[in-house]
């Protein structure tokens, strides 16, 4: 795999920031956000309604800009990680998660036998179309697949203990829009309930050593976040990124702008 490591900078106490993509499946997506100074993108497949060949061209888009691609697929299926991971994915942020259990299955899908049960095809997209030492190749790619689970409901919350538990689980992402609304406090991100349970992700993510991301809608917000100690960072998506710097423009362009004279 050519990109770097995200799981080896992050184990060495980095705090790496990202965006998400839901809309734009531009070619040059990928250099753009590289160029902006991003370690990762992930690719939205839970909400944009994009299919496997979109994913497939954005992810080696991004890997030839030297962006780490990551999916988020549109849920735990066995076959939607192990495609994903085939298409040359570096890591998974799989949604709704609530159980040891199903981030145990997680795992499995993520690991080559006799660690998991991901199913082996040698060549393709996911190693460079390289035929090389299989062994060799199922060892890197066991080591190198960021797992990231969605904690967004309040059953989720309630077992994130032993989630994070679980060996091979690297980063408890917040899903912040979706617990919020499960927690019946939509969008409040500020309210004392949302931040308890913000907090109890975080904690158990540093009972057991591993990493609490998130995604964050503007700088303050984040730097308050990484405050507290989370240190995967998705800044935005390409949606409201476009649309908020357009606003911005367009606002402090109106505001200098001449008002038109009443006509009497």
């Amino acid at each position: 795999m050519r990109n770097p490591s995200l799981k080896s900078r992050l184990a060495a106490g980095e705090t790496i920031f990202g965006t998400m993509a839901f809309e734009f499946d531009s070619p040059g997506l990928a250099r753009i956000v590289k160029a902006a100074g991003a370690d990762f993108i992930i690719l939205d497949m839970e909400h944009s309604g994009w299919s496997f060949e979109t994913i497939k061209d954005q992810i080696q888009f991004a890997r030839g800009a030297g962006l780490v691609p990551l999916v988020n697929p549109p849920g735990d299926d066995f076959n939607l990680i192990t495609r994903s991971l085939d298409l040359g994915a570096h890591g998974l942020l799989v949604p709704v998660v609530e159980s040891r259990a199903q981030a145990e299955a997680i795992v499995r899908a993520t690991r080559y036998p006799p660690f998991g049960n991901r199913g082996s095809a040698f060549g393709v997209a996911h190693d460079d179309y390289v035929i090389g030492d299989a062994r060799r190749t199922m060892r890197a790619a066991n080591a190198a697949a960021l797992v990231m689970v969605k904690i967004e409901t309040k059953k989720g919350l309630a077992n994130a203990d032993e989630i994070m538990a679980v060996p091979g689980i690297d980063v408890a992402f917040v899903g912040q829009t979706d617990l919020s609304v499960s927690l019946d406090i939509p969008l409040e991100f500020d309210h004392p309930e949302f931040v308890r349970a913000r907090n109890e992700v975080l904690a158990a993510c540093q009972r057991h050593g591993k990493i609490a991301g998130n995604l964050v809608g503007n700088p303050v917000w984040g730097r308050q976040w990484i405050r507290k100690g989370f240190r995967m960072i998705a800044y935005m998506g390409d949606i409201w990124l476009l649309q908020s710097a357009l606003k911005s423009g367009i606002d402090a362009m109106r505001q200098a702008s001449p008002r038109p004279r009443r006509r009497r």
